[in-house]
Protein backbone atom coordinates (compact mmCIF):
# COMPACT_ATOMS: atom_id res chain seq x y z
CA UNK A 1 0.00 0.00 0.00
CA UNK A 2 2.71 2.32 0.59
CA UNK A 3 4.40 1.97 -3.13
CA UNK A 4 0.66 2.28 -4.16
CA UNK A 5 0.34 5.70 -2.45
CA UNK A 6 3.59 6.84 -3.37
CA UNK A 7 2.49 6.25 -6.91
CA UNK A 8 -0.68 7.73 -6.96
CA UNK A 9 1.33 11.03 -5.52
CA UNK A 10 3.35 10.80 -8.57
CA UNK A 11 0.26 10.78 -11.05
CA UNK A 12 -1.17 13.30 -9.66
CA UNK A 13 1.60 15.58 -9.37
CA UNK A 14 2.44 14.64 -13.24
CA UNK A 15 -0.97 15.24 -14.18
CA UNK A 16 -0.88 18.74 -12.09
CA UNK A 17 -3.77 17.23 -9.51
CA UNK A 18 -1.54 18.75 -6.98
CA UNK A 19 -0.61 17.14 -3.46
CA UNK A 20 -3.05 15.33 -1.21
CA UNK A 21 -3.01 18.31 1.84
CA UNK A 22 -3.04 15.50 4.14
CA UNK A 23 0.52 15.40 3.46
CA UNK A 24 1.65 18.89 2.89
CA UNK A 25 1.91 21.23 5.68
CA UNK A 26 1.91 25.26 5.10
CA UNK A 27 4.42 26.75 8.14
CA UNK A 28 3.47 30.39 8.05
CA UNK A 29 -0.40 29.86 7.23
CA UNK A 30 -0.06 27.19 10.36
CA UNK A 31 1.98 30.00 12.73
CA UNK A 32 0.04 32.83 11.67
CA UNK A 33 -3.46 30.81 12.18
CA UNK A 34 -1.99 30.06 15.83
CA UNK A 35 -0.91 33.18 16.64
CA UNK A 36 2.73 32.15 16.61
CA UNK A 37 4.39 35.19 14.88
CA UNK A 38 5.95 37.14 17.79
CA UNK A 39 8.68 39.55 16.51
CA UNK A 40 7.88 39.31 13.06
CA UNK A 41 6.14 41.72 10.90
CA UNK A 42 4.21 41.06 7.45
CA UNK A 43 5.22 42.91 4.60
CA UNK A 44 5.08 42.46 0.82
CA UNK A 45 6.15 39.37 -0.40
CA UNK A 46 7.58 37.78 -3.90
CA UNK A 47 3.86 38.03 -4.69
CA UNK A 48 0.65 38.59 -3.39
CA UNK A 49 -1.27 35.11 -3.15
CA UNK A 50 0.28 34.17 0.14
CA UNK A 51 1.66 36.41 2.99
CA UNK A 52 5.29 37.17 3.75
CA UNK A 53 6.81 38.23 6.96
CA UNK A 54 10.10 40.48 7.56
CA UNK A 55 12.82 38.57 10.12
CA UNK A 56 14.62 41.98 11.52
CA UNK A 57 14.60 41.82 15.20
CA UNK A 58 16.54 39.96 17.68
CA UNK A 59 13.47 39.86 20.02
CA UNK A 60 11.15 36.98 18.30
CA UNK A 61 10.48 33.30 19.11
CA UNK A 62 9.02 32.09 15.87
CA UNK A 63 8.35 28.26 16.68
CA UNK A 64 5.43 26.28 15.74
CA UNK A 65 2.73 25.13 18.69
CA UNK A 66 2.27 21.75 19.90
CA UNK A 67 -0.45 20.18 17.13
CA UNK A 68 1.69 21.30 14.71
CA UNK A 69 5.26 19.77 16.03
CA UNK A 70 2.86 16.85 16.00
CA UNK A 71 1.91 16.42 12.83
CA UNK A 72 5.35 17.14 11.49
CA UNK A 73 6.92 14.17 13.58
CA UNK A 74 3.61 11.95 12.80
CA UNK A 75 4.86 12.36 9.01
CA UNK A 76 8.46 12.01 9.30
CA UNK A 77 7.63 8.46 10.98
CA UNK A 78 5.46 7.35 8.20
CA UNK A 79 7.31 8.40 5.12
CA UNK A 80 10.58 8.59 3.53
CA UNK A 81 10.49 11.53 1.64
CA UNK A 82 9.99 14.54 1.76
CA UNK A 83 10.53 18.45 0.26
CA UNK A 84 11.12 22.00 1.69
CA UNK A 85 10.08 24.67 0.15
CA UNK A 86 10.66 28.19 0.62
CA UNK A 87 10.92 31.61 -1.05
CA UNK A 88 13.28 33.84 0.50
CA UNK A 89 15.06 37.65 0.51
CA UNK A 90 17.93 37.37 2.39
CA UNK A 91 20.01 40.65 3.78
CA UNK A 92 22.94 40.66 1.80
CA UNK A 93 26.41 39.30 3.48
CA UNK A 94 24.55 37.62 6.41
CA UNK A 95 24.09 34.49 7.94
CA UNK A 96 20.95 32.83 9.56
CA UNK A 97 19.14 29.38 10.06
CA UNK A 98 15.70 29.09 7.49
CA UNK A 99 14.19 26.48 8.82
CA UNK A 100 15.15 24.09 11.83
CA UNK A 101 13.65 20.88 13.42
CA UNK A 102 15.32 20.03 17.03
CA UNK A 103 15.23 18.54 20.34
CA UNK A 104 17.59 20.34 22.40
CA UNK A 105 21.32 20.53 20.25
CA UNK A 106 20.08 17.35 17.77
CA UNK A 107 18.84 19.08 14.73
CA UNK A 108 16.59 16.68 12.21
CA UNK A 109 16.03 18.65 9.63
CA UNK A 110 17.78 22.33 9.27
CA UNK A 111 18.13 24.56 6.67
CA UNK A 112 21.08 27.45 6.84
CA UNK A 113 22.24 30.14 4.61
CA UNK A 114 25.58 32.04 5.19
CA UNK A 115 26.23 34.60 3.39
CA UNK A 116 29.73 35.03 4.95
CA UNK A 117 31.24 31.65 2.79
CA UNK A 118 28.47 32.20 0.28
CA UNK A 119 27.07 28.66 0.85
CA UNK A 120 23.97 26.83 2.03
CA UNK A 121 24.09 24.03 4.61
CA UNK A 122 21.49 21.45 5.22
CA UNK A 123 21.84 19.73 8.82
CA UNK A 124 20.27 15.84 10.08
CA UNK A 125 21.33 13.27 12.15
CA UNK A 126 21.79 9.48 10.61
CA UNK A 127 22.28 7.08 13.07
CA UNK A 128 22.12 9.08 16.02
CA UNK A 129 25.01 10.94 15.04
CA UNK A 130 24.88 14.70 13.64
CA UNK A 131 25.49 15.03 9.23
CA UNK A 132 26.63 17.90 7.24
CA UNK A 133 25.73 18.93 3.77
CA UNK A 134 26.85 22.28 2.11
CA UNK A 135 26.43 23.88 -0.80
CA UNK A 136 28.55 26.66 -2.12
CA UNK A 137 26.14 28.82 -3.44
CA UNK A 138 25.17 32.59 -2.57
CA UNK A 139 21.40 33.30 -1.13
CA UNK A 140 22.44 36.20 1.07
CA UNK A 141 22.35 38.91 -2.11
CA UNK A 142 19.38 41.06 -0.88
CA UNK A 143 17.32 38.97 -4.00
CA UNK A 144 14.36 36.92 -3.90
CA UNK A 145 15.05 33.11 -4.57
CA UNK A 146 13.26 30.57 -4.28
CA UNK A 147 14.85 27.22 -2.50
CA UNK A 148 13.20 23.59 -2.25
CA UNK A 149 15.58 20.74 -0.95
CA UNK A 150 14.29 17.24 -1.50
CA UNK A 151 14.96 14.36 0.14
CA UNK A 152 14.44 10.70 -0.80
CA UNK A 153 16.09 7.97 1.38
CA UNK A 154 19.79 8.42 0.20
CA UNK A 155 19.14 10.59 -3.07
CA UNK A 156 18.81 14.35 -2.18
CA UNK A 157 18.08 17.15 -4.62
CA UNK A 158 18.35 21.16 -4.23
CA UNK A 159 16.80 23.67 -6.86
CA UNK A 160 17.15 27.28 -6.07
CA UNK A 161 14.77 29.26 -8.74
CA UNK A 162 13.79 26.52 -10.38
CA UNK A 163 17.28 25.10 -11.61
CA UNK A 164 18.45 21.99 -10.10
CA UNK A 165 21.62 22.84 -8.74
CA UNK A 166 22.51 20.01 -6.65
CA UNK A 167 22.28 16.37 -6.56
CA UNK A 168 24.17 13.78 -4.39
CA UNK A 169 23.65 10.86 -2.41
CA UNK A 170 23.82 10.96 1.18
CA UNK A 171 23.51 8.34 4.37
CA UNK A 172 19.79 8.31 5.14
CA UNK A 173 18.42 10.71 7.44
CA UNK A 174 17.27 9.77 10.34
CA UNK A 175 13.34 10.45 10.24
CA UNK A 176 12.25 9.32 13.61
CA UNK A 177 12.00 12.03 15.32
CA UNK A 178 11.57 12.71 18.92
CA UNK A 179 7.75 13.50 20.27
CA UNK A 180 9.35 16.79 22.05
CA UNK A 181 11.34 18.17 18.25
CA UNK A 182 10.15 21.41 18.01
CA UNK A 183 10.01 23.79 14.48
CA UNK A 184 11.44 26.75 14.28
CA UNK A 185 11.39 29.40 11.57
CA UNK A 186 13.66 31.84 10.91
CA UNK A 187 15.85 31.01 13.59
CA UNK A 188 17.06 27.86 15.68
CA UNK A 189 16.13 29.29 18.74
CA UNK A 190 15.87 32.14 21.31
CA UNK A 191 18.47 33.56 20.34
CA UNK A 192 20.86 31.59 17.73
CA UNK A 193 21.04 31.25 13.89
CA UNK A 194 18.73 34.39 13.84
CA UNK A 195 17.77 34.63 10.06
CA UNK A 196 17.87 38.61 8.61
CA UNK A 197 14.95 39.03 5.82
CA UNK A 198 11.83 38.39 4.45
CA UNK A 199 10.51 34.63 4.10
CA UNK A 200 6.98 33.61 2.33
CA UNK A 201 5.92 30.23 1.10
CA UNK A 202 7.47 28.04 3.64
CA UNK A 203 5.78 24.36 3.07
CA UNK A 204 6.74 21.08 4.12
CA UNK A 205 5.81 18.20 1.54
CA UNK A 206 5.92 14.64 1.96
CA UNK A 207 5.60 13.18 -1.84
CA UNK A 208 7.95 12.27 -4.63
CA UNK A 209 9.52 15.42 -6.10
CA UNK A 210 7.70 18.40 -4.27
CA UNK A 211 9.47 20.92 -6.06
CA UNK A 212 7.17 20.71 -8.82
CA UNK A 213 4.19 22.42 -6.31
CA UNK A 214 7.00 25.31 -6.37
CA UNK A 215 7.85 25.28 -10.66
CA UNK A 216 5.53 23.29 -12.29
CA UNK A 217 7.46 23.85 -15.39
CA UNK A 218 9.84 21.24 -14.38
CA UNK A 219 6.88 18.46 -15.05
CA UNK A 220 7.60 18.44 -18.30
CA UNK A 221 9.50 15.22 -19.59
CA UNK A 222 11.21 16.92 -22.44
CA UNK A 223 13.16 20.17 -22.94
CA UNK A 224 12.63 22.42 -25.93
CA UNK A 225 16.48 22.96 -27.81
CA UNK A 226 16.00 26.78 -26.22
CA UNK A 227 15.39 24.95 -22.81
CA UNK A 228 18.61 22.67 -23.75
CA UNK A 229 20.57 25.23 -24.35
CA UNK A 230 19.87 27.43 -21.15
CA UNK A 231 20.77 24.47 -19.05
CA UNK A 232 24.10 23.89 -20.72
CA UNK A 233 24.55 27.79 -20.28
CA UNK A 234 23.43 27.06 -16.91
CA UNK A 235 25.68 24.81 -15.66
CA UNK A 236 28.45 26.43 -17.52
CA UNK A 237 27.93 29.34 -15.07
CA UNK A 238 27.52 27.11 -12.29
CA UNK A 239 30.72 25.41 -13.24
CA UNK A 240 32.51 28.91 -12.97
CA UNK A 241 30.67 29.60 -9.64
CA UNK A 242 31.77 26.31 -7.92
CA UNK A 243 35.64 27.07 -9.44
CA UNK A 244 35.28 30.29 -7.92
CA UNK A 245 33.81 29.01 -4.43
CA UNK A 246 36.23 26.23 -4.46
CA UNK A 247 39.75 28.55 -4.28
CA UNK A 248 37.98 30.93 -2.49
CA UNK A 249 37.08 27.88 -0.21
CA UNK A 250 40.63 26.09 -0.01
CA UNK A 251 41.79 29.81 0.55
CA UNK A 252 39.71 30.07 3.75
CA UNK A 253 40.77 26.63 5.25
CA UNK A 254 44.45 27.27 4.72
CA UNK A 255 43.68 30.97 6.53
CA UNK A 256 42.00 29.15 9.16
CA UNK A 257 44.78 25.85 9.52
CA UNK A 258 47.37 29.05 10.22
CA UNK A 259 45.16 30.25 12.75
CA UNK A 260 44.50 27.49 14.83
CA UNK A 261 48.10 26.93 14.99
CA UNK A 262 48.59 30.49 15.90
CA UNK A 263 48.21 31.50 19.64
CA UNK A 264 47.40 35.11 20.03
CA UNK A 265 47.33 36.29 23.32
CA UNK A 266 45.50 39.37 24.99
CA UNK A 267 47.74 42.73 26.08
CA UNK A 268 47.47 44.72 28.59
CA UNK A 269 48.54 48.61 28.55
CA UNK A 270 49.19 50.42 32.06
CA UNK A 271 51.05 53.80 31.79
CA UNK A 272 52.80 53.62 28.64
CA UNK A 273 54.12 49.80 29.10
CA UNK A 274 52.38 47.31 26.91
CA UNK A 275 52.34 44.16 29.25
CA UNK A 276 51.68 40.53 28.18
CA UNK A 277 49.22 38.14 29.56
CA UNK A 278 49.81 37.52 33.28
CA UNK A 279 52.61 39.39 33.36
CA UNK A 280 52.94 40.89 36.96
CA UNK A 281 54.03 44.54 37.50
CA UNK A 282 53.98 47.14 40.63
CA UNK A 283 52.87 50.58 40.86
CA UNK A 284 55.18 52.59 43.32
CA UNK A 285 53.53 55.99 43.14
CA UNK A 286 49.65 54.03 43.85
CA UNK A 287 50.90 51.82 46.14
CA UNK A 288 49.44 48.55 43.99
CA UNK A 289 50.14 45.05 42.63
CA UNK A 290 48.98 45.14 39.15
CA UNK A 291 48.57 41.89 37.01
CA UNK A 292 47.19 41.06 33.01
CA UNK A 293 44.66 39.37 32.80
CA UNK A 294 42.83 38.10 29.58
CA UNK A 295 43.36 41.92 28.46
CA UNK A 296 42.35 43.29 31.72
CA UNK A 297 44.73 45.19 33.47
CA UNK A 298 43.90 44.31 37.41
CA UNK A 299 45.23 46.28 40.40
CA UNK A 300 44.88 45.80 43.92
CA UNK A 301 46.03 47.90 46.79
CA UNK A 302 49.23 46.92 48.49
CA UNK A 303 48.24 45.01 51.75
CA UNK A 304 49.69 46.67 54.93
CA UNK A 305 50.18 44.32 57.75
CA UNK A 306 49.22 45.99 61.24
CA UNK A 307 52.75 47.97 62.55
CA UNK A 308 52.66 46.13 66.05
CA UNK A 309 54.67 49.25 67.72
CA UNK A 310 56.02 49.38 71.09
CA UNK A 311 54.55 51.44 73.92
CA UNK A 312 57.74 54.25 73.82
CA UNK A 313 56.88 54.58 69.63
CA UNK A 314 54.24 55.00 66.92
CA UNK A 315 53.46 54.21 62.97
CA UNK A 316 54.04 57.14 60.69
CA UNK A 317 54.66 57.32 56.73
CA UNK A 318 57.97 56.82 55.67
CA UNK A 319 58.43 58.65 52.39
CA UNK A 320 59.46 56.07 49.51
CA UNK A 321 57.41 53.73 51.03
CA UNK A 322 53.56 52.44 51.15
CA UNK A 323 53.57 51.08 54.75
CA UNK A 324 53.58 52.64 58.02
CA UNK A 325 56.92 52.30 59.84
CA UNK A 326 56.89 51.84 63.85
CA UNK A 327 59.66 55.39 64.93
CA UNK A 328 60.16 57.10 68.66
CA UNK A 329 57.91 58.87 69.76
CA UNK A 330 58.16 62.41 71.67
CA UNK A 331 56.39 63.02 75.03
CA UNK A 332 56.31 67.05 74.90
CA UNK A 333 53.90 68.66 77.77
CA UNK A 334 51.58 65.67 78.33
CA UNK A 335 51.15 64.97 74.37
CA UNK A 336 52.35 62.24 72.49
CA UNK A 337 53.72 63.17 69.17
CA UNK A 338 54.50 60.95 66.40
CA UNK A 339 58.09 61.01 64.45
CA UNK A 340 57.76 64.67 62.14
CA UNK A 341 55.44 65.92 64.43
CA UNK A 342 55.59 69.87 65.07
CA UNK A 343 54.38 71.77 67.95
CA UNK A 344 54.26 75.59 68.08
CA UNK A 345 55.20 76.52 72.24
CA UNK A 346 57.15 80.01 72.39
CA UNK A 347 59.13 78.42 69.42
CA UNK A 348 59.11 75.69 66.83
CA UNK A 349 59.63 71.93 68.01
CA UNK A 350 59.90 68.63 65.87
CA UNK A 351 59.88 65.17 67.00
CA UNK A 352 63.05 63.54 66.29
CA UNK A 353 64.54 60.28 67.03
CA UNK A 354 61.92 60.37 70.64
CA UNK A 355 63.48 63.79 71.28
CA UNK A 356 61.88 67.01 70.82
CA UNK A 357 64.44 69.51 69.15
CA UNK A 358 64.02 72.94 68.03
CA UNK A 359 63.69 73.75 64.51
CA UNK A 360 64.22 77.19 62.83
CA UNK A 361 61.32 77.77 60.13
CA UNK A 362 61.28 80.90 58.07
CA UNK A 363 57.33 81.28 57.62
CA UNK A 364 56.46 83.13 54.14
CA UNK A 365 54.39 86.56 54.31
CA UNK A 366 50.60 86.09 54.15
CA UNK A 367 48.29 88.07 52.20
CA UNK A 368 45.86 88.09 55.00
CA UNK A 369 45.24 89.09 57.93
CA UNK A 370 45.86 88.38 61.57
CA UNK A 371 42.01 86.90 62.09
CA UNK A 372 42.09 85.23 59.00
CA UNK A 373 45.15 82.80 59.49
CA UNK A 374 45.41 79.65 61.29
CA UNK A 375 47.92 77.11 62.55
CA UNK A 376 47.65 73.82 60.62
CA UNK A 377 47.97 70.74 62.75
CA UNK A 378 52.09 69.73 63.18
CA UNK A 379 53.07 72.54 62.13
CA UNK A 380 54.46 76.21 63.22
CA UNK A 381 53.47 78.51 60.30
CA UNK A 382 50.18 79.86 59.89
CA UNK A 383 48.44 80.27 56.64
CA UNK A 384 45.55 82.06 55.22
CA UNK A 385 41.97 80.14 55.68
CA UNK A 386 40.65 78.32 52.94
CA UNK A 387 44.30 77.43 52.74
CA UNK A 388 44.40 74.01 49.82
CA UNK A 389 45.91 70.90 51.54
CA UNK A 390 45.21 68.53 49.32
CA UNK A 391 47.38 70.65 46.77
CA UNK A 392 50.72 69.32 48.84
CA UNK A 393 50.25 66.08 47.27
CA UNK A 394 48.03 63.49 49.78
CA UNK A 395 47.98 60.04 48.69
CA UNK A 396 44.96 58.98 49.07
CA UNK A 397 43.55 55.04 48.69
CA UNK A 398 41.47 53.16 46.31
CA UNK A 399 37.81 54.07 46.32
CA UNK A 400 38.64 57.68 48.40
CA UNK A 401 39.52 61.26 47.48
CA UNK A 402 41.54 64.39 49.26
CA UNK A 403 38.82 66.67 51.32
CA UNK A 404 39.95 69.95 52.82
CA UNK A 405 39.32 70.39 56.42
CA UNK A 406 40.18 73.53 58.29
CA UNK A 407 43.93 72.46 59.24
CA UNK A 408 44.63 69.61 57.51
CA UNK A 409 43.39 67.68 54.49
CA UNK A 410 41.67 64.01 54.87
CA UNK A 411 41.27 61.16 53.06
CA UNK A 412 37.50 60.69 52.29
CA UNK A 413 35.41 57.67 51.04
CA UNK A 414 33.70 58.55 47.79
CA UNK A 415 29.78 58.44 47.34
CA UNK A 416 28.85 54.97 47.19
CA UNK A 417 31.22 53.50 50.28
CA UNK A 418 31.82 53.76 53.93
CA UNK A 419 34.44 54.07 56.03
CA UNK A 420 35.59 50.54 58.04
CA UNK A 421 38.02 50.60 60.98
CA UNK A 422 39.26 47.48 61.92
CA UNK A 423 39.61 47.12 66.28
CA UNK A 424 42.90 44.83 65.39
CA UNK A 425 44.24 47.43 63.10
CA UNK A 426 43.30 50.67 64.25
CA UNK A 427 45.52 52.17 62.08
CA UNK A 428 44.41 50.76 58.88
CA UNK A 429 41.09 52.00 57.28
CA UNK A 430 39.26 50.97 54.11
CA UNK A 431 36.80 52.09 51.96
CA UNK A 432 33.66 49.38 51.55
CA UNK A 433 31.44 49.56 49.37
CA UNK A 434 27.62 50.10 50.06
CA UNK A 435 25.88 49.27 47.56
CA UNK A 436 26.61 46.33 45.29
CA UNK A 437 24.71 47.87 41.79
CA UNK A 438 26.86 50.92 42.33
CA UNK A 439 30.19 49.05 43.46
CA UNK A 440 30.17 45.77 41.77
CA UNK A 441 33.30 46.61 39.81
CA UNK A 442 35.49 46.78 42.88
CA UNK A 443 33.91 43.66 44.45
CA UNK A 444 34.75 41.62 41.38
CA UNK A 445 38.36 43.08 41.72
CA UNK A 446 38.29 42.68 45.71
CA UNK A 447 36.25 40.11 46.97
CA UNK A 448 37.63 40.58 50.38
CA UNK A 449 37.82 44.23 51.75
CA UNK A 450 41.49 46.01 51.31
CA UNK A 451 43.27 47.65 53.62
CA UNK A 452 44.51 51.39 52.84
CA UNK A 453 46.62 53.83 53.98
CA UNK A 454 46.21 55.44 56.91
CA UNK A 455 45.62 59.51 55.63
CA UNK A 456 45.56 60.91 59.33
Amino acid sequence: SHLVHNLVDWICLVLGFGIDPDYQIDIINELDFANATYGITQVAGLHNNSKAFLFRDAGRAVHAPDHINEKVVQLFRSKSEFTFLASIQQKSSTSGVIFSIHESEHSYFELESSGLREEIRYHYRYKGKPRSESFPYRLADGQWHKIALSISATHLQLHVDCNRIYERVIDPPQMDLTPSSGVWLGQHSHKHGLFKGTIQDVKLIFAPNGYITQCPNLNRTCPTCSDFLSLVQGIMDLQELLAKMTLKLNYAESRLTQLEGCHCERTCSANGVVYRDKELWLEPENCRNCGCKNGVAECRRIFCPPANCSEDSLPVHVEGTCCKKCRPKCTYMDQSLSEGQRLLAKRCRECKNGVMVKVTENCSALNCTLREQILPDNRCCNVCKGYDFCAEGLICGENSECKNRNTRAECECKSGFKQITSVKMKLCKTCQCLFMVICYISYALYPQPFHLLDAS
